[in-house]
C-alpha cells in the first residue's frame, strides 16, 4: 500500500467549558487545502495550547492513521468523525503503529521528518469526545498515533506521498513503546525491549527516563 497524507489538519487554541471549567484547547482541527509550510515546531496555521505537554520539537506533528477511523466509528456510533477528529495534523494512509518504528525518517512534500514517540492521551481528548472514558479506551486500544519531529523544513499538502528514507537499526515499533508504558510487569524479553528503546536516539529523554525508572522499579 502506498503511504500518503489523506488530510492535512490545523487548528488554533479555543476556549471551551468542560465540567464547569474554562479550558483552552487546540484539539479541534479542521482540514486545510493547499501547500502549508511545515516548520520545526508546527505547521503554519496550527498552534498548541499547553506547551508543557504539547508541542515542542519532538511533537511538531501528530499523525493518526486513517485505518483506525472505522474502528472508532464502530465504537462511537453517536459521534461524527471528520478528518482531524483525534486532533491529528496528518491523517495518514499506509502507516500504522505496528509498522512504524521510533527513529524512522520520512520525506513528505519538500520536508523531512522523524518518528519520535506515541501519543499519550490527556483529558483534552475527553473534552473532544465529551467522555473521560475515552482517554482509557484510547490508550488501551493500541491505536495512539505517533509524533514527528521536523528534520528539514518544507511544504506539505494533502495527497503528498510519504516516502521512508531511513530506519534506525535495532529500533522498536511505536506499539512496543505503548505496551511497555502500560505493562504491569516486565519479563526478560520486556527488559531487553526497554533497553533497546532507551538506546534509540530519536526517543525523547522524558520517555527514556520514564522507561529507565520503571525498569528499576519492576526489577527490584
Amino acid at each position: 500500500m502506498s503511504m500518503k497524507i489523506v488530510s492535512l489538519n490545523c487548528g488554533l487554541p479555543r476556549e471551551v467549558v468542560w465540567q464547569g471549567m474554562d479550558v483552552t484547547t487546540s484539539i479541534y482541527k479542521d482540514p486545510v487545502a493547499g501547500r502549508v509550510p511545515l516548520r520545526t515546531l508546527n505547521l503554519d496555521g496550527d498552534r498548541q495550547s499547553d506547551l508543557t505537554v504539547h508541542g515542542g520539537k519532538h511533537k511538531a506533528v501528530y499523525c493518526y492513521p486513517l485505518e483506525h477511523y472505522s474502528y472508532w466509528q464502530a465504537r462511537l456510533p453517536n459521534h461524527s468523525l471528520p478528518m482531524g477528529a483525534f486532533g491529528e495534523n496528518f491523517t495518514t494512509e499506509g502507516l500504522t503503529e505496528e509498522s512504524v518504528q521510533i527513529g524512522d525518517r520520512f520525506a513528505i512534500g519538500s520536508a523531512e521528518v522523524i518518528v519520535t514517540q506515541p501519543r499519550m492521551p490527556c483529558y483534552k481528548l475527553g473534552i473532544r469526545f465529551q467522555s473521560n472514558d475515552m482517554i482509557k479506551h484510547f490508550l488501551e486500544s493500541g491505536r495512539p498515533g505517533f509524533y514527528l519531529a521536523v528534520t528539514r523544513e518544507g511544504e506539505v499538502d494533502a495527497g503528498d506521498s510519504i516516502t521512508q528514507i531511513a530506519r534506525t537499526e535495532d529500533s522498536v515499533a511505536v506499539t512496543e513503546i505503548v505496551r511497555l508504558y502500560i505493562a504491569k510487569n516486565f519479563n526478560n524479553a520486556d527488559v531487553a525491549q526497554v533497553r533497546r528503546a532507551i538506546a534509540v536516539e530519536a526517543l525523547p529523554e522524558s520517555w527514556k527516563e520514564y522507561l529507565h525508572d520503571k525498569l528499576s522499579r519492576l526489577r527490584k
